[in-house]
């Protein structure tokens, strides 16, 4: 068989070299025109697409906080201000592997447990190109430190941002409150919008209360970044609105007094400006420092505050509920005259002891004086604290006229004061105990009622906005922590007029009656306390009280050695003056501080100091 060899066969190598070449040809062409399409596909129909993609990586758009307004008192003293402080930031969209990132972080920087468990919470909320704060509060050494490692950390920054101080450290914390990090539970409730770049909120106080406010209104800036996230220009630009101030009607002078005067004991004292509502004193203790909870708080810390002793965090002046005892014996003896209950000439024999009328029982009612008072009428039972007269003045009047006459005064309701989570107290009639104890109301409840004590509870602003009505003769203001609001938008001052209302009684003569009884209370021969009269250059009216904090049994008696401090009772006075044009009314509870005329120098100090700064001698008279 023959053999036939293509090796020389030059036309065939021709051949197969001319299809070679038309192949690579073909597919040349269809990988060209694949790319021709797709860059047509790109260049004209992804246009605005691969565009706004671009410009997105070149320019970005970031949020401006408003620095939050101030909080002055009535004298310009500073109470919460803004002070540059270094923040630890993060842009999570930047960040490639964040567990990572923050691991090398906590090498340069210490990063508490609470620290890493906030940004969590914020990163789960957040939007993935907002900045969230990871520590704040640094030191000069930690911004060091970071700023020769920053080429490592790809969308980690320092930022200098404005963190909240609080000056007066824990004077008037109670009522100027403090601000914290904003968690989820914050955001459910907030403009998300307009918190973009801002970190704190206001948990307490007057920051909460007046958060609008005091927060302002965002702003924000497109800004030319490189590769690496640097900003190379501003493009554009929308500047904030800072919050607006607060002026308050506190005299921090005052404040100050009022809490060294009160000492070691936990309790409350609340001033008040008879004819505007104006609260110019407002103590709660213990105290605490409102900058712990600025940039984060330590459970252990927390938990002191929350649950140690006398529970600093209480507000006493709108949380505390106690039993009024004989500070409410005016505005009782005020109901009976108006009420006809009683006339303020009547005489009632006080035995030191009272029985119930038709009570087979023969159940004794204590006065505090074991002997009695003897023969006693309007005034000198007002003066000397008799709690036999009052027991007959119930008696007459019958609880639900108790009630539905302190009721005009406030009791059993919240005063409106401008902070959050007042509570009411508890002014008790028969409709209130059928509904709330499921039982009908018996006729010693309501002796025991007649001398503030059993069901009746107050808070202490409670009792102070009361005793303004009464210095006032019946204009009852709503109570007021802010005095105005300076806006910083247009550089204006807006005074607050709180709302009010008028108490009439059937005789206006019965203001005198009840003025001189509580004028003698300080001033009187027998008053229960005229130690702090002694000496005095105006008049004040008063009334000192002593409220139990447990029962005694009718034969045994009060012995202060054998009964531990926390179950001795509460020190009460309520105060005026000067009487016929009282300036100021103070309400002083002293919990376990045993007697209200003890708690009477300091409201007397108050007054005396008020007047001293803001009325003239002519005004005074």
């Amino acid at each position: 068989m023959s053999y036939k060899s293509h090796v020389s066969d030059h036309s065939y190598e021709v051949y197969l070299f001319r299809i070679r070449v038309i192949v690579a040809v073909i597919i040349a062409l269809i990988l060209i025109g694949g790319l021709l399409v797709r860059l047509a596909w790109l260049q004209v129909v992804d246009y605005s697409h691969f565009s706004k993609l671009s410009e997105s990586n070149r320019i970005r758009l970031m949020a401006l906080p408003p620095n939050r307004g101030l909080i002055y008192d009535r004298n310009g003293v500073l109470l919460a201000e803004n002070i540059p402080t270094y923040h630890l930031e993060i842009i999570p969209e930047q960040v490639k592997d964040m567990t990572a990132t923050l691991r090398e972080l906590s090498k340069i920087v210490s990063l508490s447990d609470a620290d890493l468990e906030n940004f969590h919470k914020q990163l789960k909320v957040k939007r993935s190109f907002q900045r969230i704060a990871l520590r704040t509060h640094l030191d000069e050494k930690e911004v060091a430190r970071l700023a020769v490692n920053r080429y490592r950390f790809p969308g980690v920054d320092v930022k200098a941002r404005l963190s909240r101080y609080y000056p007066q450290g824990e004077s008037a914390s109670h009522a100027i409150g403090y601000v914290g990090r904003i968690n989820e539970k914050d955001l459910r409730h907030i403009d998300v919008g307009n918190y973009r770049g801002s970190n704190y909120i206001g948990k307490s106080g007057l920051e909460k209360f007046y958060e609008k406010q005091l927060h302002g209104t965002v702003g924000h800036q497109d800004v030319e970044v490189n590769a690496q996230g640097r900003i190379l220009r501003v493009i554009d630009k929308v500047a904030p609105v800072p919050g607006n101030d607060l002026i308050l009607n506190l005299d921090m002078a005052l404040q100050k007094q009022a809490e060294i005067a009160l000492g070691d004991l936990a309790g409350s004292v609340i001033a008040i400006e008879p004819d505007t509502g104006a609260v110019v004193v407002f103590v709660s203790k213990p105290m605490f420092d409102p900058n712990l909870f600025v940039h984060g708080i330590s459970y252990k810390d927390y938990n002191k505050l929350q649950h140690g002793d006398n529970k600093p965090l209480f507000n006493r002046a709108i949380f505390g509920q106690y039993p009024p005892g004989s500070t409410l014996k005016p505005f009782i003896g005020l109901g009976g005259l108006d009420t006809g209950s009683i006339d303020p000439n009547e005489i009632v024999n006080c035995k030191g002891y009272y029985l119930l009328p038709g009570d087979k029982t023969k159940r004794k009612y204590r006065d505090w004086k074991k002997w009695g008072h003897g023969k006693v009428n309007f005034e000198t039972a007002i003066e000397q604290s008799c709690d036999v007269y009052f027991y007959e003045l119930a008696h007459r009047m019958g609880i639900d006229k108790i009630h539905d006459f302190l009721a005009k005064f406030g009791f059993g309701q919240k005063t409106g004061i401008d902070l959050y989570g007042e509570r009411k107290g508890i002014l008790p009639s028969t409709e209130w105990k059928k509904k709330n104890r499921g039982k009908i109301w018996y006729p010693g409840e309501t002796l025991i009622a007649g001398i503030g004590q059993g069901y009746m509870l107050v808070t202490p602003i409670q009792l102070a906005s009361a005793t303004a009505t009464l210095a006032s003769r019946g204009e009852r203001f709503q109570p007021r922590l802010l005095k105005a609001i300076h806006v910083a938008d247009g550089d204006k001052i807006i005074p607050l007029n709180p709302p009010h209302e008028r108490i009439k009684l059937h005789n206006k003569h019965n203001w005198d009656r009840i003025d001189n009884a509580m004028e003698l209370v300080v001033h009187g021969p027998h008053g229960t306390a005229r130690a702090t009269g002694w000496g005095m250059k105006f008049k004040m009216a008063g009334k000192t009280g002593t409220a139990q904090v447990f029962g005694i049994a009718q034969d045994a008696k009060y012995d202060k050695a054998t009964i531990a401090k926390k179950l001795r009772d509460h020190g009460l006075f309520i105060g005026f003056g000067p009487v016929g044009h009282p300036v100021l009314a103070v309400a002083v509870v002293a919990e376990n501080g045993e007697h209200g005329s003890h708690m009477a120098p300091i409201a007397r100090d108050l007054i005396k100091n008020y007047i001293k700064k803001y009325i003239t001698t002519n005004d005074a008279k």
